[in-house]
């Protein structure tokens, strides 16, 4: 995943641009940059955030970024910002993006006599190859059009030039856009909440596929949206800060409602409902609404020094610092039956060890509530599980052990009305070691984010999405 920041302001941008940037590190873990222009010269910083946070990476080196415009990425992929010498001028760019053919389009730039500067990594630079494809039009519109034509997955991106700073949404809009405005001028991120301590309003939403340019004075459309849109749904469901805001529709309160719609259908006799922090809190006060029973923190998450279980290397690091950071508290679980709230199940294994943690400190029923349908297919679009196989998704080992394939009758599977579906759900339960299951259904799914199903992506639980 990963997300961008970018300010356009009448005065030194430098402050907004890194508190702003900051505000998105909860959506990458690998790499951060950050790059500003002034009278034709761009300062740029790129550092490795693996093992530390963005702030204690850049905080040190602020006063070599000069300028009033500037951008700047959290990445769980490649090193950004990349900056460019071409003949649409000199500019930087930072993506945020999935490119499901790089290899094919790699070569394509290639046989134009283009070349590749950023292989640091041993691979292409997957900003580098937008930005190359990005300059084989005659000018950025034209160019961010022939991204939008021949990137299979999802792209969005913004570029930094010597007249303001350019955006562009991806062309279906799986990943979102926000434009702030304030006396000084604007900021355009990925994540609304970004701005608000700054003193920033909501100005408007990118649409998907449009392409604005923005400078302290104002904001001019270059290219039009298109009439469909994809927004992925599990930017409420996991990623997104509770703050936040896509397309006018906030984070916690959508996870609320998807929680209160379970509990007040829900049959399970319980004492209270707890969470697993952090995305399953606000699900967690839904649902407490919803049943008529008191939500209690049987587990809280200790944050100082373990924020971000997925930072280590490893999967076994990682689940082992998963499990370090969550502490239940024996005093409120021993003997009684509680309700957990969760954002999803990925492989399964780091649910079913907090299980027998909570067992172990006294529970006498555990009932695990999930926000969001099964998951049964590999994100094409937002690198959301990238380093997973769909074998390794816990429902497709459960499938493969109920058909011998983990392949078929998908379509079955991923109804919540079949007798699939609940051999499923069951045996999953017993692979997580608990009383009950139950996950929320795709059409609570677009009653809570309050989109037409067809205008959110829904691929990972069902299969469906227009595009490639």
């Amino acid at each position: 995943m990963g997300g961008f920041f970018g300010v356009a302001s009448k005065h030194a941008c430098v402050s907004d641009l890194f508190y702003g940037i900051d505000y998105h590190s909860h959506l990458g873990t690998k790499r951060a940059g950050m790059v500003t222009m002034d009278n034709g010269i761009f300062h740029r910083s790129i550092h490795n955030i693996e093992n530390t946070y963005f702030r204690s990476k850049f905080g040190d080196e602020l006063e070599k970024f000069k300028g009033n415009c500037g951008i700047g990425v959290i990445s769980d992929t490649d090193s950004q910002p990349i900056v460019v010498n071409s003949h649409l001028g000199r500019f930087a760019i930072v993506t945020v993006a999935r490119i499901n053919n790089i290899a094919e389009l790699e070569a394509e730039c290639l046989s134009l006599n283009q070349q590749f500067t950023e292989l640091s990594s041993g691979t292409t630079n997957p900003t580098e190859l937008i930005a190359l494809m990005i300059t084989q039009g005659k000018d950025f519109v034209d160019g961010i059009q022939n991204v939008y034509k021949k990137v299979k997955g999802a792209c969005s991106l913004l570029i930094l030039t010597d007249n303001g700073i350019i955006a562009a949404r991806d062309y279906y809009g799986r990943t979102p856009i926000v434009i702030g405005k304030n006396q000084n001028g604007y900021a355009i991120a990925f994540e609304s909440h970004s701005f608000a301590n700054m003193d920033y309003e909501i100005e408007q939403f990118v649409g998907p596929g449009e392409i604005v340019r923005v400078s302290p004075y104002g904001c001019q459309q270059l290219s039009a949206p298109n009439d469909k849109m994809q927004i992925c749904s599990f930017l409420w469901i996991y990623y997104g800060f509770p703050a936040t805001q896509y397309e006018h529709i906030n984070v916690e309160n959508t996870r609320y409602i998807g929680g209160y719609e379970l509990g007040k259908t829900d049959d399970v006799e319980a004492d209270f409902v707890s969470a697993i922090p952090d995305s399953g809190i606000g699900m967690a006060l839904g649902y407490a609404m919803g049943k008529g029973i008191p939500y209690q923190r049987g587990i809280v998450k200790y944050t100082p020094t373990w924020s971000r279980s997925f930072m280590p290397s490893s999967q076994v690091m990682r689940e082992h610092v998963a499990k370090m950071k969550l502490l239940p508290n024996r005093a409120l679980l021993s003997g009684k039956r509680v309700v957990f709230c969760d954002d999803s199940i990925v492989r399964g294994t780091q649910l079913k060890d907090n299980v027998k943690m909570i067992y172990d400190y006294g529970a006498k029923e555990v009932h695990i509530r999930i926000s969001c349908p099964p998951l049964l297919y590999g994100c094409n679009y937002l690198n959301f599980s990238a380093s997973k196989t769909e074998m390794e998704l816990i429902t497709r080992r459960v499938i493969k052990e109920l058909e011998g394939d983990s392949n078929k009758n998908l379509h079955l599977y991923c109804d919540d009305t079949t007798k699939e579906y609940a051999n499923m759900v069951e045996m999953l339960r017993k692979h997580i070691g608990v009383d009950t299951l139950k996950f929320n259904t795709l059409s609570t799914i677009a009653k809570t984010i309050g989109l037409p199903k067809e205008r959110i992506c829904t691929h990972c639980f069902d299969g469906s999405s227009f595009g490639e």
